[in-house]
């Protein structure tokens, strides 16, 4: 039986992915540097690896068919120690190399919306300038730049394929992200003002299910945008509340305050010890409000999304049922 080898799988992505690998009837080894929640119960071959260190991906992917590559740093606060660069940069490119020598069949690389532009004018598609302007924040360059450490292994003989996610919510966010810690604060009607902006949301149901087609269909050295629907920061916040009858945020804060105000929110924070709500990174992104195009990964995979209202509402319902 062929083996399936998925990188971060303890992250968002990988624990909707592998339960579905498993499903499909096949092997799975997940590689990571701790086994997290998400892995829980689940019949996996564990191996701990640094994706920094090169040398214990040799045995992680070895007798690999397929590479799910899901690692990656994600940061709203810059790269103050290095480290998004090292694993996403660096890191991508020790595990692209790790399964050319491994010979793999297929590796599919989980890359993200913010590889490319998103100040850039018009609908974003693959075709769209790239994260490379150095006023863009350290997680966007970092993302294409591992993108660009791939593709140098693709010219070397690898088969991979590029997936770009975009905004991330809904069910079995275990650890949980980002989103899922903002959305959990919506649905208890704890957030008292939102900000003006807003971001394309896909559910990871979806992204892992594009991954799979990629795996399947797509064409090798492609990006395929994986985006599912626009929606404002407050519309966010008013679909939380309807679905858990709380209380929506009151108060939408323009951006140039919003702006204004994030250096001291960052700095409580770090008081604090504690991750900000918003930063200046951040409302980069949702001031951008980007339009994205999914057509080459409809046309060419076969991908389709939910409604955005159906996945707040199950991620609501399985949130419920891990606090019973």
């Amino acid at each position: 039986m062929s083996l399936t080898v998925v990188t971060g799988a303890s992250g968002f992505v990988g624990g909707v992915l592998v339960p579905r690998l498993l499903e499909a009837g096949r092997t799975v080894r997940v590689v990571d540097v701790r086994r997290g929640p998400a892995l829980e119960g689940l019949d996996v071959e564990f191996v701990e690896a640094d994706v920094t260190d090169p040398a214990t991906l040799v045995p992680a992917l070895d007798g690999a068919e397929t590479v799910f590559h899901l690692v990656a740093r994600i940061s709203i606060v810059g790269d103050p120690d290095g480290s998004v660069w090292a694993v996403n940069v660096d890191g991508a490119g020790n595990v692209a190399a790790a399964a050319r020598e491994a010979e793999v069949r297929r590796y599919v690389h989980c890359s993200s919306i913010h590889a490319f532009d998103l100040d850039a004018a018009g609908p974003i598609d693959e075709t769209s300038p790239r994260s490379v302007r150095e006023d863009l924040p350290a997680y966007d360059r970092s993302k294409y730049a591992g993108e660009e450490r791939v593709r140098a292994e693709v010219q070397r003989g690898l088969d991979a394929v590029i997936v770009n996610p975009s905004g991330s919510i809904g069910p079995h966010d275990h650890t949980p992200s980002r989103m899922g810690h903002t959305m959990r604060a919506l649905f208890a009607g704890s957030v008292p003002a939102s900000v003006a902006g807003g971001f394309d949301w896909v559910d990871v149901r979806d992204v892992a299910q594009g991954m799979l087609a990629a795996e399947e269909h797509g064409r090798r050295g492609e990006n395929y945008l994986l985006p599912g629907h626009r929606a404002s920061v407050t519309e966010m916040g008013r679909t939380c509340a309807q679905v858990a009858s709380a209380v929506a945020p009151r108060v939408t804060l323009p951006m140039g305050l919003a702006r204004a105000l994030a250096p001291l929110g960052e700095w409580q924070a770090r008081r604090g010890g504690t991750e900000p709500l918003f930063t200046r990174e951040a409302l980069h992104a949702l001031e951008s409000d980007p339009i994205v195009s999914g057509a080459k990964a409809r046309d060419e995979l076969g991908y389709e999304t939910r409604p955005f209202e159906t996945s707040v509402a199950e991620t609501y319902a399985w949130m419920r049922g891990q606090e019973r």
